[in-house]
């Protein structure tokens, strides 16, 4: 899905966010990470925080020393940053970086997106051999994101853009809806219970529980809230039952 995309982490301080960001990559269907020129490539350090599972892609990860030889081979580079002002115009979001790396991507293209450092950024020099520039949006009180935090927050907007189907998330098991018997027997079980806790009086409870039936009326009841309360019924007539009406 997005085995022509890789990572480029460009001269990167610290070996713990390498690991981090290999272990965004791995979460987001990315498995091509390059890092240029590290200031301290410690793969102790960093294989626990790319976890076992993303460890694969830290040791696989392809080690150059210059930016040049990074790009070598891609067909479009996008590289990131936090400043926005001066000549860097027509700056994407990560949602609009998504549709146009998902575009060049099915269009046959290799893609890489690149990280600048953590302390910096990447210079005006270096995003010279960029297709274009991405920002992530943030709190004014808080512009600066850690590399692997950015890392995934772009992955994550490619990722969604690439699945053929939109991600849906399963929900609860459906329960099928009530029947009239059902939600009889449930309003003569209330109608009980209430009477047998005072909340109804003797005089024509019936009167009274038209505004309880109102109240499932708007309801779609399921039949797992059914059971439920029934088994709330069943509790108060128990505890009436056992200790009678008068207990405080």
């Amino acid at each position: 899905m997005l085995d022509d995309l890789a990572v480029i982490l460009f001269r990167p301080k610290y070996p713990e966010n390498i690991g981090s960001a290999a272990r965004a990559c791995l979460n987001m269907g990315v498995s091509r990470l390059i890092i240029v020129a590290p200031y301290n490539l410690d793969m102790d350090k960093a294989r626990p925080l790319a976890t076992a599972h993303a460890r694969h892609i830290l040791d696989s990860a392809r080690v150059v020393e210059t930016l040049a030889e990074a790009v070598e081979g891609f067909t479009s580079v996008y590289g990131t940053t936090a400043r926005t002002g001066g000549w860097r115009k027509g700056i994407m979001s990560p949602t609009t970086l998504a549709g146009v790396v998902d575009e060049r991507l099915r269009s046959g293209g290799r893609v890489a997106i690149l990280f600048g450092p953590e302390d910096t950024g990447l210079t005006n020099d270096e995003t010279s051999v960029c297709s274009g520039l991405m920002t992530i949006p943030t709190s004014r009180e808080g512009t600066s994101l850690n590399l692997a935090q950015a890392v995934v927050v772009v992955l994550y907007e490619c990722f969604k853009r690439a699945l053929d189907a939109p991600f849906t998330p399963n929900g609860p098991p459906t329960e099928r809806a009530t029947t009239v018997q059902e939600q009889e027997a449930l309003f003569e079980n209330l109608r009980e219970s209430l009477l047998a806790i005072d909340f109804l009086k003797g005089d024509n409870p019936d009167y009274w529980m038209l505004p309880v039936r109102r109240f499932f009326a708007k309801i779609n009841l399921r039949r797992n809230e059914f059971n439920l309360l029934m088994g709330v019924c069943r509790q108060i007539q128990w505890f009436v039952t056992k200790y009678g009406p008068d207990r405080k």
